[in-house]
């Protein structure tokens, strides 16, 4: 134990008498770990961010569009043919177990006025089980009711771009908008969500009971009037895969198709879609991670370098200090102590850079930064591996040096 806290004493004062040799050679293990802590710190929080959003869409959601229909020989894309009605809606909340809940939805872009100013938005006529399949929030006021929709009450809940647009500071809960030409009473409005993971603004919107946005918004022929552009439902927790299967075969027989037929809608899973966004995300953070490590690289063999041209300067000592009775454990001992000095003290001068990068590129390029204790521990952890690795071999010549010869270095 002497012997070594005597190897870091020597090794320390001989860092000490190199300074600015000893702060260049730290430089590459600094710029190594900061390049790690700070592409890791982007990586992860790109990913919280994803996950964030992915909250924002709702628990287990998927989604039901109107398929394509062919008409004279011309095949139409999804969302061209209302093939959906509200009694699918029902059927699938009522016959597939594997689904909680089941809303039909329209939707159509209007212009709002309330009091001298006006907004463009989009007006989802909806069912209150959407609100729950969305993890919708009522901020201020109350939700509408089954029985608002059964008598097409023109009742609205607005999201937060809407009420700011409209509102600014005022409380709009009690006032009277204007849909169209259709008085609507604000009866609450909606916490917000934020951005959908396709950068479109959840909050823009208002949503009003389904039947009255078919009667008197949104249009719809009587022959049509249980038509729906969409479906959103939310499967039990772990039978998201189930529930799309279920759907799929359940809609099939209701439509009357036979085998050979396409599906006239289309099932999208959006959960699928968002972990594919993430994993995208945490292979780019773990790419980012590998190439700045390749600086760690690059700093080790710094290291080698001059602690080679060290040895090659001390010969003289080192042979002093066999003459003397120092061991070949003792020499290595002090040679790798300061490679490992350099690599770790680099380590820790790199973590604070890394955060410091990390916290000025969220700043001023408007991304989210995740700090992760476990990448800060691993790159310091590889920083002193680094030493010891690319110590180590200046360290065993400088222990393996005949004495004599080593005396007689010029």
């Amino acid at each position: 134990m002497n012997k070594l806290g005597a190897s870091v004493r020597i090794a320390l004062r001989a860092l000490r008498l190199n300074k600015m040799r000893s702060a260049l050679t730290m430089l590459g293990i600094i710029i190594g770990v900061a390049a790690v802590i700070a592409m890791v710190a982007i990586g992860s929080g790109a990913e919280e961010r994803i996950r964030e959003q992915i909250a924002s869409i709702g628990s287990n959601v998927i989604i039901v569009l109107s398929g394509s229909i062919t008409s004279s020989g011309i095949r139409m894309g999804t969302g061209n043919a209302q093939t959906l009605t509200q009694d699918d809606a029902r059927a699938i909340a009522r016959e597939c177990d594997a689904v909680a809940l089941a809303s039909p939805a329209v939707r159509g872009g209007v212009q709002i006025v309330y009091a001298g100013n006006n907004w463009g938005t989009q007006v989802m006529g909806v069912t209150p089980d959407y609100l729950a399949i969305r993890d919708l929030e009522i901020q201020s006021g109350q939700a509408f009711t089954n029985s608002d929709v059964d008598s097409s009450a023109p009742v609205a809940l607005l999201g937060r771009t809407v009420t700011g647009s409209l509102f600014g500071g005022e409380d709009p809960v009690g006032k009277v908008i204007r849909i169209k030409t259709v008085a609507f009473t604000v009866i609450g409005t909606l916490a917000p969500k934020g951005q959908s993971p396709t950068g479109q603004d959840q909050d823009d919107v208002v949503l009003i009971p389904i039947s009255t946005a078919k009667k008197k918004v949104i249009g719809s022929s009587q022959a049509n009037y249980a038509a729906v552009g969409t479906i959103v439902v939310s499967a039990r927790e772990g039978r998201t895969s189930d529930a799309q299967e279920r759907m799929a075969a359940l809609l099939r027989q209701r439509h009357h198709l036979q085998a050979n037929e396409d599906d006239d809608f289309t099932i999208r899973n959006m959960e699928e879609v968002f972990r594919a966004q993430e994993t995208s995300a945490r292979v780019m953070s773990i790419l980012l991670a590998a190439i700045a490590s390749v600086s760690l690289i690059v700093g080790g063999i710094g290291i080698m370098n001059i602690m080679l041209v060290s040895v090659t300067e001390r010969t003289r000592e080192i042979g002093l200090r066999q003459a003397v009775g120092a061991k070949t454990g003792d020499i290595l001992a002090q040679f790798l102590v300061e490679a490992v000095t350099l690599s770790i003290t680099g380590g820790l001068a790199g973590i604070a850079l890394g955060a410091a990068a990390s916290a000025i590129i969220s700043y001023f390029a408007g991304w989210s930064t995740l700090f992760s204790p476990g990448a800060m521990a691993a790159a310091f952890l590889f920083s002193a591996l680094v030493g010891v690795f690319f110590g180590y071999y200046p360290a065993r010549k400088a222990a393996l040096m005949d004495p004599i010869e080593a005396l007689r270095y010029e």
